[in-house]
C-alpha cells in the first residue's frame, strides 16, 4: 500500500508535469509571435496605401487597402526575364555545387588517399585567408574572361568548402562495411560513389542545396560588379534592388515639385520596399518547410571530424 508520503509526491511530480506544457506552449507562442510579426507586417505594409504607409503605424493588416505596388513592380516586363534568369541560376548553380562538392568530400574521405589531410588542409585555409575582392575582379574579368556572360553566376560558385567539409564529415560516418563488401564485388570508385555512398547522402545533401539555393537566390553583387550592362542577364535580386533605388530617388524629386501630392499617391518607397521584400522572398519562404526537417541532420554533421 502507499503511504502518505508517497502519494504526496506523486500528486506533486503530476502537478510539475502539468504546469511544464503549459509554460512551455505559452512561452512558444510568444516567440511565434514575435518572429511572425515582423513578416505579417511586412505583407501589410506591401498591400497599404503608399501615402497612408508613410504615417506609419500599421500593424497586422493593411490600413488602406492597395495593389499598386505589386503593379508597380509587375509592370516592368524585364521583371520576368529576371525571374527566369534567377531561377536558371539557382536550380544550376545549387545541382553542379551538390555533385561536384560532394565528389570531391567522397575522395578526401577516403582513408588510403594518402594526400586527403594535406588537401583538405589547403580547402580550409581558403576558409581564413581570402585574396579579397580586386583579386577576385581581376581573375573572372581578364584571366577567365566569363564577365558579361551567364557563366559567371555558375564557375565561380561550382565549389564550396565548407559544404565540402559537411559532406565529408557526414560520409566519414557511414559504415565503412558497405565500402569494403562493394570493394570485394569489384566495385570501382565512381561506381561507389554513385550507387552507395550518394544515395546515403541524401539528407545532408538536401540540407547543403538550401543554404546554395537560398545564397543564389539572394545574390545580385555579383550582377552588379560584372553583368550591370547585361539587362538581359540581370538576376530578381539586382533588379528589385535598382527598383527600389529608383522609386526612392523619384520620390525625393517629387516631393519638391509641384505634382508631389499626385507622384506618391499610391505608391511610396515605404510600400515599394516591403513589397519587393515579399516578392523576391516568397519563393524560398515556400520550399524552406518541404526542406526544414533535413535541417536537423545538418546540424548533427556540422562538426568537423579529422
Amino acid at each position: 500500500m502507499k503511504t502518505a508520503v508517497s502519494v504526496k509526491r506523486e500528486r506533486s511530480y503530476h502537478r510539475k508535469n502539468s504546469i511544464f506544457p503549459i509554460i512551455n506552449g505559452t512561452v512558444m507562442i510568444i516567440i511565434m509571435f514575435f518572429t511572425l510579426y515582423p513578416v505579417i507586417n511586412t505583407i501589410a505594409i506591401s498591400f497599404n496605401d503608399g501615402t497612408d504607409a508613410v504615417r506609419g503605424g500599421i500593424g497586422l493588416w493593411p490600413r488602406v487597402f492597395s495593389v499598386k505596388s505589386y503593379q508597380t513592380i509587375f509592370a516592368d516586363e524585364s521583371i520576368y526575364n529576371a525571374f527566369f534568369i534567377t531561377v536558371a541560376r539557382t536550380l544550376i548553380q545549387t545541382i553542379l555545387n551538390i555533385v561536384v562538392t560532394s565528389m570531391l568530400a567522397y575522395a578526401l574521405s577516403r582513408r588510403e588517399y594518402v594526400l586527403r589531410k594535406f588537401i583538405t588542409t589547403v580547402f580550409v585555409l581558403t576558409m581564413y585567408v581570402n585574396a579579397g575582392l580586386i583579386p577576385n575582379y581581376l581573375l573572372i574579368q581578364r584571366t577567365l574572361g566569363i564577365s558579361k556572360s551567364f557563366w559567371v553566376y555558375i564557375l565561380p560558385t561550382m565549389v564550396s568548402c565548407f559544404n565540402m567539409i559537411v559532406i565529408r564529415t557526414f560520409i566519414m560516418g557511414l559504415p565503412e562495411a558497405l565500402v569494403e563488401s562493394a570493394r570485394i564485388d569489384g566495385a570501382g570508385d565512381l561506381y561507389l560513389f554513385w550507387k552507395i555512398i550518394f544515395p546515403l547522402c541524401m539528407p545532408v545533401l538536401a540540407t547543403v542545396a538550401l543554404f546554395v539555393a537560398v545564397g543564389a537566390w539572394n545574390s545580385w553583387f555579383d550582377t552588379h560588379l560584372y553583368n550591370a550592362g547585361k539587362v538581359k542577364l540581370h538576376t530578381l535580386q539586382y533588379l528589385l534592388k535598382m527598383k527600389l533605388a529608383t522609386t526612392t530617388n523619384s520620390a525625393n524629386a517629387a516631393m519638391t515639385s509641384a505634382d508631389a501630392a499626385a507622384s506618391t499617391t499610391m505608391t511610396t518607397p515605404v510600400t515599394i520596399r516591403a513589397a519587393i521584400t515579399v516578392v523576391s522572398a516568397a519563393p524560398i519562404v515556400v520550399i524552406y518547410p518541404f526542406l526544414q526537417r533535413y535541417f536537423v541532420v545538418g546540424l548533427n554533421v556540422g562538426g568537423v571530424k579529422g
